[in-house]
C-alpha cells in the first residue's frame, strides 16, 4: 500500500565550490597547469594575464528590471563581484625569497625520442616490402614499455585478419619478430625474462664466462632465479670462481631493455616536477609553491562590460539581451569560482608544507634521516585545522624539492615506535637500521627475519618478526635465500 510521509532529517552536502576545491587539491602541479589551460578553452569569461587595478568597484542593485518593469531578485546581475580589486592573482604565489639570479629554474622534461619511435626508425631502414612493413609495424606496438611482447603470435595474427585484413601465418610472423629482435636495444621483443636474458648474451663475445652464462639461463634458469648455487655448481661441475664470472656477466644484462628510453611522464626518464621549494640559508627554512609554469588568470573585462552596457541602458533590456546576460553571469561565476579555487588550493598546500616543516625542521636543515621524528595524517591535521582526508589529498602525489634532492611529501610521514627505554622513535629509523644490518651481513648466510629481529632487539628496538618482514619489504628486499652470493 502506498503512502505519503513528511521527514525532516539534516543532512550535509557539498556545494560545487567545494567539490571543485577538493578536485584541483588533487592535483599535482603539471597537472594544475593541464586544468587551467583546459579551463581556459571551456570558459570565455576567464583569460589569461595579469589584472590591471580598476576603478571604484561598481555594484549595481540587488534587483534588476525586466522590459516589463517586474523585479528579478532570483537572477541578480552584479558586478561588484568581478571588478574588485581583491582580483589580482594572489594564488600565484611566487614568493620573493630570491633575487633574480637566484632564482630556482624549474627542471625540463626529458625531450628524447620514444622507445617505439627508436624501433620504427630501425624498421625504415631495412628492406621490407610494404605489407612486411605494416605487420612488422603492428607487431612493434604490441612490444610494452619495458621491451617485451607479452601477446601470442596466434592472437597477434588474428588481429591483423580482423582488423588490418591482412592473412598472415605464424611462420611469417616469427621470421619479422626474429628480425625486430635483431633492433637496438638488446633483448627488446622476448616474451619472458629468460629469453631477453639469451638475446642479449647472444650478442655478446664468446668468452668462457659469457657462454657458461647463456648455458646457465637456457638450461638452469629456474635454479639460478632461485639462487641454488649448489646444484648449478654440482651440475655444470665448475668451481665458484667461474659461476662467479658468469653471474657477473647475467648481472650486466638489462631485465627490462625499452626503459632505457623516456617514453611518457612515468617512465624512469623523465624528472619530477616539485610542488614545492624548500631552501635553508644560514639557518633560515623559506618556503615557496613552484608556480612558474602557471599562467595568471583574470576575469575578460569585455565580459563585464557587456554587463555594464546591460545596466547601464534601459533600452538594451530586453527579453533577449536579458537572456544573453544571465548566460554571461553563469560563465562570469564559474570563472570567478575557480579562480577562488585555486587561491583556496594554493593556500591549503602551504598550511600544510608549512606545518610538515615545524614538524620535521632538523631534516630540512641537516638532510639527515634519522632526525625525521614520527609523523602522521592526524598530526599534520591537527595543526592546520583542517581534515585528515584534506592532509592526505594534499599530501598525495606531491613533491618538495630541498638543498637535499626531491622528496614525495609521503617521505616525511611515518608511524611511532618506543624503544626499550620508552622513547618515541620512528619507523623511518628502524627501516635505516634493518636496511644497515642487511648490507652489511654475510651474503654467503644472509640473516633471516628471526636473525635480523634479534639484532634489532639488541640496538633496543623491541619488534615483533612480522614487523621486520614489512619494513624489509617496504625498502623492496627479497627474503634471505635471494639475497644470497657466492
Amino acid at each position: 500500500m502506498l503512502k505519503q510521509q513528511l521527514q525532516q532529517k539534516l543532512q550535509q552536502k557539498l556545494s560545487p565550490q567545494q567539490i571543485q576545491v577538493i578536485r584541483l587539491l588533487e592535483l599535482t602541479a603539471i597537472e594544475l597547469e593541464e586544468r587551467i589551460k583546459q579551463e581556459l578553452v571551456d570558459n570565455p569569461a576567464l583569460e589569461e594575464g595579469n589584472n590591471e587595478p580598476q576603478s571604484d568597484t561598481d555594484t549595481f542593485g540587488d534587483d534588476m528590471q525586466n522590459e516589463e518593469g517586474s523585479n528579478e531578485s532570483a537572477e541578480d546581475i552584479s558586478l561588484g563581484d568581478y571588478r574588485s580589486e581583491d582580483d589580482i592573482p594572489d594564488y600565484k604565489l611566487e614568493a620573493d625569497n630570491f633575487s633574480q639570479k637566484d632564482r630556482r629554474e624549474e627542471i625540463p622534461f626529458s625531450g628524447n625520442s620514444s622507445f617505439h619511435d627508436n624501433l620504427l626508425k630501425q624498421l625504415g631502414l631495412r628492406n621490407l616490402s610494404e605489407q612486411e612493413y605494416k605487420i612488422a609495424e603492428y607487431i612493434i606496438g604490441n612490444i610494452d614499455d619495458n621491451g617485451y611482447l607479452q601477446r601470442p603470435l596466434s592472437a597477434i595474427s588474428d588481429d591483423l585478419i580482423f582488423q588490418v585484413g591482412i592473412d598472415v601465418s605464424i611462420e611469417k610472423l616469427e621470421e619479422l619478430l626474429q628480425l625486430i629482435q635483431d633492433f637496438e636495444p638488446a633483448g627488446v621483443g622476448a616474451s619472458n625474462l629468460r629469453e631477453c636474458l639469451l638475446l642479449q648474451l647472444e650478442r655478446r663475445p664468446a668468452t668462457p664466462a659469457n657462454l657458461l652464462a647463456y648455458k646457465i639461463i637456457d638450461e638452469s634458469f629456474d635454479e639460478f632465479s632461485k639462487k641454488h648455487y649448489d646444484k648449478i655448481l654440482k651440475q655444470y661441475g665448475i668451481d665458484e670462481s667461474q659461476l662467479k664470472g658468469a653471474i657477473h656477466e647475467i648481472t650486466t644484462l638489462n631485465p627490462k631493455p625499452g626503459n632505457i628510453w623516456g617514453d611518457s611522464f612515468s617512465d624512469g626518464m623523465s624528472q619530477v616536477v616539485p610542488d614545492f621549494i624548500v631552501d635553508v640559508q644560514d639557518g633560515e627554512i623559506t618556503l615557496s609553491l613552484n608556480n612558474s609554469q602557471l599562467p595568471e588568470l583574470r576575469i575578460n573585462r569585455s565580459y563585464t562590460q557587456m554587463l555594464e552596457d546591460y545596466m547601464g541602458n534601459k533600452q538594451n533590456q530586453t527579453r533577449e539581451r536579458k537572456d544573453a546576460l544571465l548566460f554571461v553571469k553563469q560563465k562570469l561565476d564559474a570563472a570567478q569560482w575557480f579562480v577562488d579555487a585555486v587561491k583556496q588550493r594554493q593556500q591549503t598546500l602551504l598550511q600544510t608544507m608549512q606545518v610538515i616543516i615545524d614538524l620535521q625542521k632538523e631534516f630540512f636543515l641537516t638532510g639527515d634521516e634519522s632526525t625525521l621524528k614520527p609523523m602522521i595524517l592526524k598530526d599534520v591535521a591537527e595543526r592546520t585545522g583542517f581534515d585528515i582526508s584534506t592532509i592526505s589529498r594534499a599530501s598525495n602525489s606531491k613533491y618538495v624539492q630541498t638543498n637535499f634532492g626531491i622528496y614525495p611529501l609521503k617521505f616525511f610521514f611515518s608511524e611511532s615506535m618506543q624503544n626499550d627505554s620508552g622513547e618515541e622513535i620512528s619507523s623511518r629509523e628502524i627501516k635505516k637500521i634493518l636496511q644497515e644490518c642487511i648490507e652489511h651481513e654475510d651474503k654467503r648466510k644472509p640473516l633471516a627475519d628471526d636473525k635480523l629481529c634479534e639484532l634489532l632487539k639488541e640496538k633496543g628496538y623491541v619488534i615483533a618478526r612480522r614487523t621486520v618482514a614489512k619494513y624489509r619489504e617496504q625498502l623492496g628486499l627479497p627474503v634471505a635465500r635471494l639475497r644470497k652470493e657466492i
